[in-house]
């Protein structure tokens, strides 16, 4: 079954997270699966496992507390985040899968860009290469102890929520961005790991254009 993609656009976090509960909570076993592409004021979110100590200086940007995995990170305007709606029962993958294969549609889109984008063992998300976000080359090696993200770049934050089998919450790709907030936290619970979007790396890309690729990957790499 297609996804049903809708381009909501700028809309209040909060609005969007009461919707998907309410879209996950009526859903049938007939209900069609969707994929809402959205952009939020700014917004710190932490998820459930998520600690005090890594929202270092929120001043005035809310600070929402969800239910999805993960600890904090941050949502502003410039930035692309794609909620699927999945029935993960009627698709036929688990979790582990459906986090990888959302992973792999970010590292499609930003290769669609002239981007390499990187996982990170135990690191849900993408990263870039700091010194050359354009190489083609692996990551090699074993991961350095007390270094986890060796000169990498973390490009999008990936958060989700499984009820029923259904998914909610989902992934950001930071696009054009003001990264100043990223600073009064440690993002994604990894204290100072560097936070970068596609403007900063020289990739002149707006946020509709960035929301069609990153939609029509997770489009195929979530299809059954």
């Amino acid at each position: 079954m297609a996804l049903n993609t809708l381009v909501v656009g700028r809309i209040d976090y909060a609005e969007s997270y009461a919707a998907m509960q309410t879209f996950t909570a009526e859903r049938t076993p007939d209900t069609p699966d969707a994929l809402w592409l959205c952009e939020h004021d700014p917004v710190f979110t932490q998820g459930l496992a998520g600690q005090a100590g890594h929202l270092l200086a929120p001043g005035a940007i809310p600070v929402v507390a969800t239910n999805r995995g993960g600890q904090v990170t941050y949502h502003g305007p410039g930035q692309v985040t794609a909620y699927p709606l999945i029935d993960l029962k009627r698709a036929g993958y688990f979790v582990k899968e459906y986090v990888y294969r959302i992973e792999g549609a970010v590292i499609a889109t930003l290769a669609h860009l002239g981007v390499t984008g990187h996982r990170v063992p135990g690191a849900p998300g993408i990263y870039l290469r700091l010194d050359d976000p354009f190489s083609h080359a692996a990551l090699a090696g074993p991961v350095p102890a007390g270094d986890p993200f060796r000169g990498l770049g973390k490009i999008a934050a990936l958060g989700i929520k499984v009820s029923r089998h259904c998914t909610y919450h989902g992934v950001a790709l930071n696009v054009a961005m003001d990264l100043e907030p990223f600073s009064r936290i440690n993002p994604c619970g990894y204290a100072g790991l560097r936070t970068v979007d596609l403007s900063t790396i020289g990739v002149p890309v707006s946020w509709d254009e960035a929301a069609s690729v990153l939609g029509h990957k997770l489009g195929i790499y979530l299809a059954p």
